[in-house]
Parts: C-alpha cells; structure tokens; sequence
C-alpha cells in the first residue's frame, strides 16, 4: 500500500476520529507523546485528534484522567498572585535566577491584547512583540500564544511567561503549584514540568527562527517549601527537547501508518442527536484491536487508553516495564519466560540463549536463597 497525500492523509485521520471535532492539542498533551514513542495505537489517536478518555469509556475501560479540581484551583491562585504583582516579588525572584539587570523592566500582556477567542490574532501579535527590534521589546510577556506544527496540524500553545534579556536571549518560564521543599521538588512533576516548557521551547524556536535564541534553560517558579513565597529554578531541557524532536518526527510519518490500516476502520462512536454514542461497544474494540499497541506500566500516568491497553496486553513482559522488556531480549511472554528459566519446553532460538541462560542462573540463585 502507498501513503496517502496530505488531502488523503486528513480525509484519513477523520475517518478515524468519526463525526467528533478535532480536539485541541495542549503543550501537556504533546509532552505526553514522548513517554511511549514506540505505541502506533497512541500515535494514530492523538494524530486524529481524538477524545481518548471518552473512546476508553465506552469501550468499558474508563480511566480517572487529568488534574484534581483542588490541584488546578491551587495552580490558578498560585499563578495569580504572581502575575498580580509582577513587578514586586516574581519580578526580583526571575531577576535574581536570570540575572537580568534592567532596572527598567517593560511588561506584555499578550492574552488580553488580542482577546482571548481570536486565536489568529493573539498569535500575530505575540509574533510582532517578540520579533521587535530589541531596543523595542519589553522584558516579561505574559501568556504569548504560540503555534506549533505537530502531526500534519498546528497547535495553539500558551506559556506562563516569556522573559527576553538584552543580550537577545529568550527563556521559558513555567508557573506550577507544587512545592519545592528544601531544594527538592516531586522528581516526577519536575520531569513533567520539563518536558511541557521544551514543548514551549521548540515552538518558541519555530516562530523566531535565527533571529534571537531561545536558552535551553527554563525557569520554573514554584512555591517554596510550605508557604505561597516564590522560588525561581533553572531547569535544563535539552534532553527533553531531543526527545521531543524525535517522537514528532515520528508522527510526521503518520501517512505510513495509515496506509497499513484495514479499509474504513474508524473509531467513530457513533452519536445520536443527544450526543450519546450508539455504537456497539464490542465493535470497537475489535476497532482498536486493529491498531498495535506498546502498553508499558509508564502508560497509567499519561494516556487515557491506558486500563485497555493493559488488560490486553496480560501475559506479556511489555506489562512488567520497559526495563524488563528489553532486559529479557525480545521474549514476548511472561509464561515463555518462566518455561525457559525452568528450562522447559522446546529451545530458545540463538537471539534467546543468552536471557535464557540468565534466567536459569536466576531461578537458581532464588532456590537457594528460598531453600
């Protein structure tokens, strides 16, 4: 089969998506890719812009997604207290982690110049006020929305903030309501905070282009230990953006998967005029099933179709981690697993005998350990 055009490759993708809209794609949503870059069915829903969480549902594997109401009104008030005042305590905080030394510090607040429905608009003038002339630029610039090219579309992108340092740097700074505590925050929502304000980087790039740099050092503004006091981090994202640029490269070659998929397979669920989904549930999921999945423990905490995906991937090491997987070298089932440590059941092939010997080595060592 060939892959289809760019017409075709659309035509494709809302075929898929069935009679839904195409849900907006958020700089979370695009971190989120890069945690599984092998998953086709992952890559294929996103790409069609689905509802993930509301395809799960009906197929029977609904999944508790997203941040808890509490976690976003803390964020909010968090976020507004410091843009409230931003040329009190979060301006002497960025200054201190940026070394900025203007005295004269000019503000940009690019959500409320363009109204917040004309997206186009917004985006233009984001682009006119970070592509001035320097002596023209301010220095803070509030939400600046951003527009990025992922999967064949383009998506809406709004940062916290933009800072921009006359020696033509810009940085990335995020605004997030955990605390850090003692210097330390939660190892995982940095890594998350990191991998959402490289999203912002690249795209941030995308639209400046060669004329000025965008420092692969963000700055993440959390609260500090127990108190709403600021505190500014220094966080490095070049290891978050490689990876980025290397999964949505990965969904550019998106026509080639589709090309591989059965003639009219959609997941559309079928919606009558109240908008309740019709569709034989047992339907689609032999749909989805159509589609290869990577499931891997990782998925739990950022796909929605994750439950679904576990529960067909039951037996198999994929389940035990990715660690695992590739430490046992491409042995597809825990049951085949277990039949080579006990050294039972027909041989393994030459690309096995290693982890097979490995494993009775193991076994060994925990009978002794039992015994």
């Amino acid at each position: 089969m060939t892959a289809p055009t760019d017409d075709a490759t659309e035509e494709a993708l809302a075929r898929l998506r069935g009679g839904e809209l195409p849900r907006a794609l958020t700089a979370r949503g695009i971190a989120a890719l890069a945690s599984n870059p092998g998953c086709r069915r992952r890559a294929l829903l996103d790409a069609a812009a689905t509802r993930k969480e509301e395809i799960a549902a009906w197929a029977g594997y609904e999944v508790p997604f997203g941040q808890s109401p509490f976690a976003i009104a803390r964020g909010k008030a968090f976020e507004a207290q410091l843009i409230g005042d931003p040329g009190g305590l979060f301006l002497a905080v960025l200054r201190d982690a940026l070394e900025l030394d203007l005295w004269e510090v000019g503000y940009a607040d690019l959500e409320a110049s363009g109204g917040q429905a004309d997206l186009a608009r917004r985006h233009e003038l984001t682009r006119q006020a970070l592509t001035a002339a320097p002596e023209h630029r301010g220095t803070l610039f509030y939400h600046p929305l951003l527009k990025f090219r992922v999967g064949g579309r383009y998506a809406y992108l709004e940062p916290d903030l933009v800072t921009f340092r006359h020696d033509d740097t810009f940085h990335v700074v995020e605004i997030k309501s955990f605390p850090v505590i003692d210097g330390q925050g939660d190892p995982a929502s940095v890594s998350a905070a990191a991998l959402q304000s490289a999203v912002y980087v690249l795209a941030l790039r995308d639209l400046l282009g060669p004329r000025a740099t965008v420092h692969h050092e963000t700055v993440l503004v959390t609260p500090k230990d127990f108190g709403n006091a600021p505190l500014a981090s220094r966080v490095d994202v070049r290891k978050h953006v490689g990876v980025l640029t290397r999964q949505l490269a990965r969904l550019d070659r998106i026509p080639a998967l589709l090309a591989q998929l059965p003639a009219g397979l959609t997941f559309d669920l079928a919606r009558d005029d109240k908008h309740v989904p019709q569709r034989n549930p047992a339907d689609l999921v032999a749909a989805l099933q159509q589609v290869a999945a990577s499931y891997a423990p990782e998925c739990l905490a950022t796909c929605e179709m994750c439950y679904f995906c576990r529960d067909e991937a039951s037996g198999q090491t994929g389940v035990l981690g990715k660690s695992v997987r590739e430490d046992l070298g491409g042995i597809e089932y825990i049951g085949r697993v277990l039949l080579l440590a006990r050294g039972e059941g027909p041989p393994p092939p030459p690309d096995q005998a290693e982890a097979a010997a490995i494993l009775r080595r193991a076994l060994s060592l925990r009978d002794g350990i039992v015994r």
